[in-house]
């Protein structure tokens, strides 16, 4: 019973190796192009509001920013257990475009997410990326000893990390290498997904300033709701009691 039990925490660590490297390649592969993408098209869109132009096109940009940096807190809370909270402000509902914008670079958030866009596709790509590296490095380890030394050495020194691969014993230390950095995997992948997050989460999150002043406006909005509610209401039941006394 007790082999059992072992045996299935190791499949299921194992399982959360594989799961996290690929997770983590997938956020690496995805985050860096889209990121950038983000932080180009804001840098550009709010320069050119003084000629008019940013001004109708900064709200769709930072509305997209919006977009990706909730799919990313949707992705910290589902894969890693790590819940980053939103506090954008309400945008007014005006067709003026020069009011949204204004609106926007008021938000702090707008600011937060051009600084989580930088941190992202630099420091976030690479703890995305260390999980599959850390699981697929060692597996080149061992095709190394299995043979592909001779196609890498070429007749030379092959450098799989700090082992100079010049013949199959040397291949033989690489291979052990691969062990040891597998075994660190197996290890440490989640522990590095879950880092990712929350690094995600220290530059993401609001402060508690902007979390009192979010509950704030949501409360004065649905105040607003209930009281326009309570009116129209009333309007309906002097309506009905007019009409009553009509007839």
């Amino acid at each position: 019973m007790n082999t059992n039990t072992k045996s299935g925490d190791a499949g299921s660590r194992a399982r959360a190796m594989v799961l996290a490297a690929g997770r983590g390649l997938a956020l690496a592969v995805v985050s860096l192009p889209l990121s950038i993408l983000g932080f180009c098209l804001s840098l550009v869109s709010m320069a050119l509001i003084p000629i008019g132009v940013g001004a109708l096109t900064t709200p769709y940009v930072v509305r997209g920013v919006r977009l990706w940096a909730d799919r990313r807190r949707a992705l910290a809370a589902k894969w890693g257990g790590v819940r980053i909270p939103s506090a954008y402000r309400p945008l007014p509902e005006t067709v003026n475009p020069w009011k949204r914008t204004y609106a926007l670079l008021r938000d702090p958030a707008t600011w937060r997410d051009l600084r989580w866009l930088q941190v992202d596709m630099t420091a976030g790509f690479v703890s995305a990326l260390l999980p599959a590296v850390l699981f697929l490095y060692p597996l080149e380890g061992f095709a190394v000893a299995a043979g592909l030394w001779r196609v890498l050495a070429d007749g030379g020194t092959y450098w799989y990390g700090f082992v100079p691969v010049t013949g199959q014993p040397s291949a033989l230390g690489a291979a052990a290498t691969a062990v040891v950095l597998l075994a660190a995997a197996y290890r440490l992948t989640p522990r590095l997904l879950l880092a990712h997050f929350r690094l995600t989460r220290a530059v993401l999150a609001p402060g508690r300033t902007e979390l009192t002043e979010r509950v704030r406006v949501l409360t004065e909005t649905r105040r607003d709701a209930v009281d326009t509610s309570a009116a129209e209401l009333r309007r309906i039941e002097r309506d009905l009691h007019d009409g009553a006394q009509a007839r």
